[in-house]
C-alpha cells in the first residue's frame, strides 16, 4: 500500500492511464450505458477529459457509441483474461476444486481481494439454480461474502481500517453485518479461528464457508469458498463436514502451484 502511495508520487506515474482505467471501471452491471456526463460525474473527472478519453477508447474498440451514449464492447474483456491466463495458479486449481464439488456436491469458488469488493478468478458451480449469477470476474461485496471477511481479515490493522472506512456498507438481509464496527468484531473472530462463515447475508438462503490460500511463505493471495442453499446445508455440516475438505484443498492447490513452478508460492 505504501509503496503504490509513492508511486503515484513519483514522475513515472501515467496519470492519464489512470484517468483511462477510470473511466472503463465507471461502467458497470447498475450503469452499463453512459453519457460523458453521467461517466464525468462517477469519475469525478471533468467532461473533456472524459470525452477524449471515451473517443480515445472507442477508437481502440474497447468502447461503442450511440447517440452520445457510451458502452463497453467485448474487447474489455481482453484485460480480465490477461490477468486470468497469466496466473496459471488458477487454472491448476480447477481439477482440485472440481473434486471438492463432487465430493460435497456444492459449488466452489476462489476470489481475490481489490479494495472493498472481491473478484472472482476460479469457479466450479455445483449442477444447481441460485438466484445469484458466478462466473470468473464477478464481483461480490467484500464485507458481505465469506471469501472477503476471510481476505479482510488478513490485511495489516492500517489498511484493513482504510478498506472499511471507503466501504459502502448495504443491508442486503438482516442478517448482514452493515457497520465498520461490528464488521472489525466479526473479522477478530474470523481471524482468531481461520475461517469465515456468513449466513444469509448477501442473500437470504445462501450460506457459504471459506479459508485462504498462502504462499510458501504464509502469506494469504487468495481464498477459496464453498457455498451451499441454507435449506439444504446446514451450519453444523459446513463447519464438520465441509470445512475440513475445503482447508484440504486449499493446502492441495498450494502444493501444487509449488510444484508446477518449480519453486514456492512466494516467489509468484
Amino acid at each position: 500500500m505504501e509503496n503504490s502511495k509513492n508511486l503515484r508520487q513519483s514522475s513515472d506515474f501515467i496519470q492519464s492511464l489512470e484517468r483511462g482505467l477510470q473511466v472503463i471501471q465507471a461502467f458497470s452491471e447498475e450503469t452499463p450505458k453512459l453519457t460523458v456526463s453521467q461517466a464525468a460525474k462517477i469519475t469525478g473527472l471533468s467532461r473533456p477529459a472524459v470525452r477524449r478519453i471515451l473517443l480515445t477508447l472507442e477508437a481502440l474498440g474497447f468502447t461503442e457509441s450511440a447517440n452520445g451514449i457510451y458502452s463497453l464492447t467485448a474487447r474489455t474483456l481482453t484485460l480480465g483474461y490477461a490477468y486470468i491466463s497469466s496466473q496459471n495458479i488458477w487454472n491448476i486449481a480447477v481439477p482440485i476444486m472440481r473434486e471438492f464439488v463432487e465430493k460435497t456436491g456444492e459449488s466452489c469458488s476462489i476470489s481475490v481481494l481489490d479494495g472493498a469488493e472481491v473478484i472472482y478468478v476460479a469457479r466450479v458451480p455445483a449442477n444447481r439454480i441460485m438466484s445469484i449469477s458466478l462466473d470468473v470476474g464477478s464481483r461480490l461485496p467484500a464485507y458481505a461474502s465469506s471469501m472477503g471477511q476471510m481476505l479482510l481479515a488478513c490485511l495489516p490493522e492500517e489498511e484493513l481500517h482504510k478498506v472499511l472506512d471507503e466501504t459502502p456498507f448495504k443491508k442486503y438481509t438482516e442478517n448482514t453485518i452493515a457497520d465498520k464496527e461490528s464488521m472489525m468484531e466479526e473479522l477478530d473472530k474470523v481471524r482468531e479461528r481461520g475461517w469465515a462463515g456468513v449466513d444469509q447475508q448477501l442473500e437470504q438462503g445462501l450460506r457459504s464457508i471459506a479459508v485462504p490460500i498462502r504462499r510458501g511463505d504464509g502469506s494469504v493471495i487468495a481464498a477459496i469458498n464453498c457455498s451451499a442453499h441454507a435449506g439444504r446445508v446446514s451450519r453444523k455440516t459446513l463447519r464438520e463436514e465441509f470445512l475440513p475438505l475445503l482447508r484440504e484443498t486449499s493446502d492441495r492447490i498450494t502444493q501444487a502451484v509449488s510444484i508446477s513452478s518449480g519453486s514456492s508460492l512466494g516467489s509468484l
